[in-house]
């Protein structure tokens, strides 16, 4: 049995994503195990009933289900390019409250058809509006704490791909080039490249993959 930490992750999952990045940057080796989400491992549900990725199994046993205290976790071990400095809680609760809220219903209108406002709020507008005030925080920055990247960046980071990606032809002409300029810089990052190779979905008895090897 190795020693190493188990990651529970879907290479598609903004979550899942940003863990990987934080444990990827900290030089943090583990174990990768692939979710197939809609045939989870039961030795994943068992370690983390709620079901959700990324789930990181220590070896003593502890069990860390939230992306971001993955992150606060792999960071605390090593932090090179001093991420922790931009652990900013206002904004990654922008990103994880009021952003994810309008991307959810704007990627997947149908899911939410049962809520009293449903058609009646443009997420995809509120949403744009949200990202016009970080084109302007980033009009005399790199990134949005600063020069460099840090964990509010990276946190931020997968949720705004992936709200860009809903459509990318309407997206690419929204007024909102320091934004544009951040995103691209990201999704060319060696980091982004070096966390996002397919893996097949783990179950028990296969090979071990070594993530950050």
């Amino acid at each position: 049995m190795s020693d190493l930490p188990i990651l529970y992750s879907f290479r598609r999952c903004p979550y899942a994503m940003r863990a990987r990045m934080a444990l990827w940057i900290s030089g943090t080796r583990c174990e990768l195990r692939e979710v197939k989400l809609a045939d989870k491992p039961p030795e994943m549900l068992e370690a983390s009933p709620k079901g959700t990725v990324p789930v990181l199994q220590l070896a003593d046993g502890t069990v860390l289900e939230e992306s971001i205290e993955i992150m606060r976790w792999a960071l605390s071990r090593n932090d090179p390019e001093g991420w922790l400095a931009g652990d900013d809680a206002g904004l990654i609760a922008l990103g994880d409250g009021a952003f994810k809220y309008h991307l959810d219903r704007y990627k997947y209108p149908t899911r939410y058809e049962d809520e009293p406002n449903h058609g009646k709020v443009d997420h995809r507008g509120e949403g744009l509006a949200i990202l016009s005030d970080l084109n302007f925080r980033l009009a005399d920055r790199a990134q949005l704490m600063g020069p460099q990247r840090t964990m509010a960046d990276i946190a931020l980071f997968p949720f705004i791909r992936q709200f860009a990606n809903v459509d990318r032809t309407w997206f690419d002409v929204r007024p909102i080039p320091h934004l544009h300029e951040w995103l691209a810089d990201h999704l060319a990052s060696d980091l982004f490249q070096n966390i996002m190779p397919k893996y097949t979905p783990w179950k028990a008895g296969d090979d071990v993959v070594i993530f950050n090897s």
